[in-house]
C-alpha cells in the first residue's frame, strides 16, 4: 500500500471474499451449491468493478499487484484458519492468542522500523494509530471470527463484498466526499449479492471418520 493508491489497491482486496470462500473449501471441508459460486462470481465483479470505477479505471497490473494478491491470500487462509479454531476455542481467544504468538517479530520490525523513520506523528495519526491496533485489528476481530466459527465459512466471508462500500460511505460520512448516483447503484449491487450469497442454502460439509 506505499507503493500504489489505495483506491487502486482497493480493487485487489475485493476478490478476497471469492479467495476466502475458496479457502473454506479446501481447509474446512464446505461443500458450497452451485447457485452459491455464481453469486460469489458475480459479486466479485461486480466489487471489482465498483472499487475500479472509484479508482478511475483498472489500470495496468504492476509488481505491487502481485504482493496485493499475495496479501489476499495470506488474508484468505489466515481468515479461514482462524474461524476452524474460534470453534475450538473461542473467538477472542483465537485473536488474542494470535497475536501473543505474533508479537516478538513484531516487537523486532517495530524496534527496526524506529530506529530507521523515528516517531513524529501528532494527535491525530496517534489516535488513528489507536483505533486500528485496538478496534479493527483486535475487538472486530471478536465478532468476525465468531461469525466465520459459526459459518458456514464461505457464505459469511461474502460479507467482505460490502467493505469498499461501507468505505466509500464512511469517507462521504467523515470526509465529505461526494456521493454519485452511478456510485449509490453500484454499491446497491454489491450488497444485493452478498445478501444472496449469503442466504443460499448449504449442503453439510464434508466430514471424515465418525
Amino acid at each position: 500500500m506505499t507503493s500504489t493508491a489505495a483506491s487502486h489497491g482497493a480493487v485487489v482486496i475485493a476478490l478476497l471474499p471469492a479467495t476466502t470462500a475458496v479457502m473454506a473449501v479446501l481447509r474446512g471441508r464446505e461443500r458450497p451449491v452451485k447457485s452459491f459460486w455464481l453469486l460469489t462470481v458475480l459479486g466479485a465483479l461486480v466489487a471489482v468493478t465498483f472499487a475500479a470505477i472509484q479508482a478511475g479505471g483498472f489500470g495496468s497490473l504492476t509488481s505491487t499487484d502481485l504482493l496485493l494478491f499475495g496479501a489476499v491470500i495470506a488474508a484468505a487462509v489466515g481468515y479461514t484458519e482462524g474461524g476452524l479454531m474460534a470453534r475450538e476455542i473461542g473467538a477472542w481467544q483465537t485473536i488474542s492468542w494470535a497475536l501473543v504468538l505474533a508479537s516478538p517479530v513484531m516487537l523486532a520490525l517495530t524496534i527496526y522500523s524506529m530506529n530507521q523513520h523515528p516517531l513524529n506523528g501528532g494527535p491525530a495519526q496517534w489516535a488513528s494509530f489507536a483505533y486500528l491496533g485496538i478496534v479493527s485489528m483486535y475487538l472486530g476481530f471478536f465478532a468476525w471470527y465468531r461469525g466465520l466459527g459459526i459459518g458456514p465459512m464461505a457464505q459469511v466471508s461474502q460479507i467482505q463484498l460490502t467493505q469498499p462500500v461501507m468505505s466509500l460511505l464512511w469517507a462521504v460520512l467523515l470526509l465529505g466526499e461526494h456521493l454519485t448516483l452511478a456510485t449509490l447503484l453500484g454499491g446497491i449491487g454489491v450488497f444485493v449479492f452478498a445478501g444472496l450469497a449469503v442466504r443460499v442454502k448449504q449442503r453439510s460439509p464434508i466430514r471424515l471418520g465418525r
